[in-house]
């Protein structure tokens, strides 16, 4: 199938899938017209994308993961002997970094519990008019 037809299979814009190619995460076949064709694995090889990049994972990463992966009622199930540590690794950096701006909106609400009422009122109705 051409670049469209797995464009209107995925919900994914054919310059995302262009993108997919460039990090090495879609391996299209090239005709001599210089046109992409894509087997019918890649819907499913999209859909994983998509579904890893949800999770928080860099394109980077799922390349790395990608051949490690198989889909198995609808669940990415690991198949290669280091996938899990690497994956709980990538949560533990995820979560770290859920910590570091819990922290940050905190400091922030702190700063923001300190400004005076009229104050606090008047940027208030600015953000609301502003939308």
């Amino acid at each position: 199938m051409r670049i469209g037809e797995l464009s209107r299979r995925t919900g994914v814009h054919e310059r995302l899938l262009r993108y997919y190619e460039e990090q090495g995460l879609l391996h299209p076949v090239r005709r001599p017209s210089g046109y992409r064709e894509y087997a019918e694995s890649d819907v499913h090889v999209v859909r994983r994308i998509r579904g890893l990049l949800a999770a928080g994972l860099t394109t980077a990463t799922i390349a790395a993961i990608l051949p490690c992966l198989r889909e198995e009622d609808e669940r990415l199930v690991p198949t290669c002997p280091d996938l899990v540590g690497d994956l709980l690794r990538e949560r533990d950096r995820i979560s770290r970094a859920i910590d570091d701006l819990r922290s940050s909106r905190s400091a922030l609400a702190d700063v923001i519990a300190a400004a005076p009422a009229d104050v606090a009122e008047r940027a208030r109705a600015a953000v609301a008019a502003a939308g």
